[in-house]
């Protein structure tokens, strides 16, 4: 995953950023318990947005508690888990595992084989929990790897196979929720993917490395056009977000969507703006 799905912390209520960490540091003690280091080192916060989002859905019951960590050695945080936590956590470390494996078969990173071998063995039992989704993410993104060595320019499609990857998680139960879910996620899955993309262009481009924007980003007009795209991502994102009877937790999960969303993009927009203006000064 890729930490672009984030609240925007000063414009939420304390209270709820309290709520939103407890479910945080309940997914990294899930990953901790379950999986070890290894599979800590995959917690990110666009899962912690899917426990919320399914948590408000579904209602599962969760459990309370504290816990220490090495980031809060002294002070105990609040722990929220459910079944749902357990789900994500499983989620989490089979995508990490056939992401690092992706990597490796493309750029033969050694780090990445080495974290794949660390996973493999955790990894079985999930294919055995989850076989149907399992074999779809591997399918998927074997197929994004490929494209991806093809040069495959069409943002579209690209995006929209990451789409169907986030559709699988988001697809918690085969309900009357389902097909909104697998909607949230295909549209959330291809914003993901187009900002981070947007994110790391010029940095991709400077080390030959696939970006589906290395031919446009220096194209006038830019921005305004990723801006847009993105755009109708969370519109459609959001749509199928508010068809669904989430009461609990919904301040967050909104803030989450309307505006946390657009904390990176607006980031680096700024940064580059900033540097385009200082390139104009230096020519004068």
């Amino acid at each position: 995953m890729f930490g672009y799905i984030v609240m925007n912390k000063p414009e939420i209520k304390m209270k709820d950023f309290d709520l939103y960490r407890s479910f945080y540091c309940g997914l990294c003690r899930e990953l901790r318990e379950k999986y070890g280091i290894s599979g800590q080192i995959t917690l990110s916060y666009d899962m912690t947005f899917v426990i919320l989002l399914l948590s408000g859905l579904y209602e599962p019951k969760t459990y309370k508690g504290t816990t220490r960590c090495i980031l809060h050695p002294v002070r105990k945080q609040p722990v929220r888990k459910s079944e749902v936590t357990e789900y994500c956590a499983d989620m989490n470390v089979l995508l990490t595992y056939y992401k690092c494996l992706d990597d490796w078969k493309d750029d033969r990173k050694y780090v990445k084989l080495g974290y794949a071998k660390l996973l493999e063995g955790k990894n079985n039992r999930l294919l055995k929990l989850y076989p149907d989704k399992a074999k779809r993410i591997a399918e998927l993104l074997d197929e994004l790897g490929e494209l991806e060595k093809a040069g495959e320019t069409d943002v579209d499609k690209m995006s929209g196979i990451f789409g169907h990857i986030m559709e699988e998680i988001f697809a918690y139960r085969q309900d009357e929720w389902e097909r909104s879910l697998r909607r949230m996620g295909f549209y959330l899955g291809k914003f993901i993917y187009l900002l981070d993309a947007y994110d790391d262009v010029e940095e991709d481009v400077k080390n030959e490395d696939y970006n589906p924007f290395a031919q446009k980003y220096t194209m006038e007009g830019f921005e305004e056009e990723v801006r847009r795209i993105l755009l109708m991502m969370m519109a459609e994102t959001c749509r199928e977000f508010e068809k669904l009877p989430i009461i609990k937790y919904g301040d967050i999960l909104r803030n989450i969507l309307y505006s946390g969303v657009w904390c990176r993009f607006e980031e680096v927009s700024k940064k580059r703006r900033g540097e385009r203006e200082k390139e104009h000064v230096r020519s004068i």
